[in-house]
């Protein structure tokens, strides 16, 4: 019987500081530079669209990326085959915020570099807490609420679990839900999953209604509904003002 070495997952790569200097061209760009917003959650509310990475560069510093999928696209012309490469990568900072990019090109590594860069364009900040009537911690470690995103044939629903139980998911959304900073957390599936691509934009789009759904303000203090980052100290968190949440 032969043996084979399980495979170790790669962790996220952690992109190495370096001094950020450009010439912002948006509004948004510009109030980030001058220092008007100092946070990512001031540059969201704005309501601005992100249009440069480096806005995500100079808020949190401290982005992993991950790629999800690589994929060869070949093209049949008259000068003959043409091979390109889709690339799918997420970005977060592991603590409340999150992305999701794709690019296509020639080379795997400029794709990849500029993958990276669709996806800061397309952060989000996602809320946490502790909806699970088993835990009852008030610590922002789940899902507070059960949410369902869906891409083509794949449909994802995430239910809040309590404390200790881990991401009892496919491998892809682990991947996401860990640069969310989402620790715990059931999935439940419909579709072809193994469809890389269309299972990462359906955990994309069920945290993008994570952050849209509307919340009573009897509950915030209930569940312990924390939005965007964290930090490392839970004892010193602050609930969020319930006249944010609708």
């Amino acid at each position: 019987m032969a043996y084979t070495k399980k495979r170790e997952q790669r962790p996220p790569r952690k992109r190495e500081k370096t001094p950020i200097e450009w010439n912002p061209n948006t509004r948004l760009g510009k109030m980030v530079s001058s220092g008007k917003i100092t946070s990512m959650r001031d540059a969201l509310k704005t309501g601005l669209p992100l249009r440069e990475p480096e806005i995500v560069d100079i808020l949190l510093p401290e982005t992993n990326d991950e790629v999800i999928d690589v994929n060869m696209v070949q093209r049949m012309t008259d000068s003959g085959r043409r091979v390109k490469f889709l690339i799918t990568v997420a970005v977060g900072n592991n603590d409340g915020y999150v992305g999701l990019g794709q690019a296509k090109g020639k080379e795997v590594g400029s794709s990849i570099r500029k993958a990276i860069e669709n996806a800061k364009l397309n952060m989000i900040e996602i809320r946490r807490g502790c909806g699970s009537w088993e835990c009852g911690c008030g610590k922002p470690h789940a899902i507070p609420f059960a949410v369902t995103g869906k891409s083509g044939s794949v449909e994802i629903t995430f239910k809040p679990a309590p404390q200790g139980i881990g991401l009892a998911t496919g491998d892809v959304a682990k991947k996401i839900l860990r640069l969310a900073g989402v620790k715990d957390c059931w999935a439940f599936t419909n579709g072809k999953t193994k469809t890389t691509v269309n299972y990462a934009k359906a955990v994309f789009d069920a945290l993008q209604k994570n952050i849209r759904m509307r919340v009573m303000k009897s509950e915030i203090a209930s569940i312990g509904i924390l939005s965007g980052s964290v930090g490392p100290n839970l004892e010193e968190i602050q609930k969020i003002p319930s006249e944010e949440v609708e």
